[in-house]
């Protein structure tokens, strides 16, 4: 890390970009409160690795992942937003301002933050499956099962995550394949109920993927599998591939600042987006291991900003009486 210099104050420190925290900037900067963006390491999400975004209103016809989120950071941006390339390593939220550096050994003064660093996809690690993502590999069935209809696709997983997502991709495919490595599953019983009497959902136990065949051009056509018993390897034709291995929340740095979950989510008050820290909040994935969708993640994006307007305000006014 760079050598830290003088510290740069702002009024709203937000963190991680994305639909939540894109909107958050823009109603803190229409708000006069000069939002500034820590892009992180991936700039705009994981809507930025999405093709076609068909479900989040105003776009009739639909539009391009990365082309979604370049029109949020146009928005931002009209409004005075600062949006910097740098991702926040360490924080201290003892004692306001709170206290932000990056690894560009760069250091903030916030009198608020907010966080919305989402979270992400665990997936396999195979290189075909970061290459084909959106080009048949998918690991958001909500967001990308529709292109699927009328065609056979496999989903890879064994608990309430896959079961769930294979159930609603029944409603496109004519085939759902269940790929697990293991010989039963780790979802509840309602869930594992549901998929096994699903007469569309197969299943193919103690087997891995550990290849995915296909191009950007033509899609996916095949998997390779290994049998996790014997090591026979064989070859599993299929159109979609969708990975259901659960999520990850990005917190690192906020373990033992702030509460979370014993999976590593951000806690909010119910009903909130505020943190166990007064003048922090979470919004978007990193608190919503529920929805996980980028309409709510910009509806508690709007709450965070208009919670930070208030609490600023107060401090303010109180400031003003002493």
């Amino acid at each position: 890390m760079a050598a830290t210099g003088a510290s740069t104050p702002c009024k709203v420190l937000i963190i991680g970009s994305g639909p939540a925290g894109y909107t958050a900037a823009l109603y803190a900067s229409r708000a006069n409160l000069e939002p500034i963006v820590l892009q992180g390491t991936q700039p705009g999400g994981q809507l930025t690795i999405t093709t076609d975004v068909e479900n989040f209103p105003g776009f009739p016809d639909g539009i391009l992942g990365p082309d979604l989120m370049d029109k949020f950071k146009a928005q931002v941006e009209r409004f005075g937003t600062k949006i910097v390339y740098d991702t926040a390593v360490e924080v201290n939220f003892n004692k306001r301002p709170f206290i932000v550096k990056t690894d560009e050994g760069t250091q903030y003064e916030a009198e608020t933050v907010i966080i919305s660093t989402g979270a992400s996809a665990k997936l396999l690690g195979i290189k075909p499956e970061a290459e084909l993502m959106g080009h048949g590999v998918s690991a958001c069935a909500t967001c990308d099962g529709f292109f699927f209809r009328g065609k056979e696709v496999v989903i890879i997983g064994g608990g309430d995550t896959a079961m769930e997502e294979a159930n609603f991709l029944t409603r496109f495919a004519t085939k759902v394949t269940v790929i697990h490595r293991r010989d039963s599953l780790r979802a509840s019983k309602i869930m594992q109920d549901r998929a096994l009497n699903n007469p569309k959902i197969e299943f193919l136990w103690n087997n891995e993927v550990t290849d995915i065949i296909g191009t950007k051009e033509n899609g996916v056509t095949a998997v390779k599998l290994k049998n996790t018993q014997n090591g026979e390897e064989t070859e599993f034709a299929t159109q979609g591939v969708f990975v259901a291995i659960g999520h990850k929340p990005n917190t690192d740095i906020f373990k033992g600042k702030l509460d979370m979950d014993e999976t590593g989510y951000l806690k909010v008050t119910p009903g909130t987006v505020n943190t166990s820290i007064e003048g922090v909040y979470a919004c978007g994935d990193v608190q919503d291991k529920k929805y996980r969708q980028a309409i709510t993640a910009a509806g508690t994006g709007c709450m965070a900003a208009m919670d930070a307007e208030k609490f600023i305000e107060a401090h303010e006014a109180s400031l003003a009486t002493t």
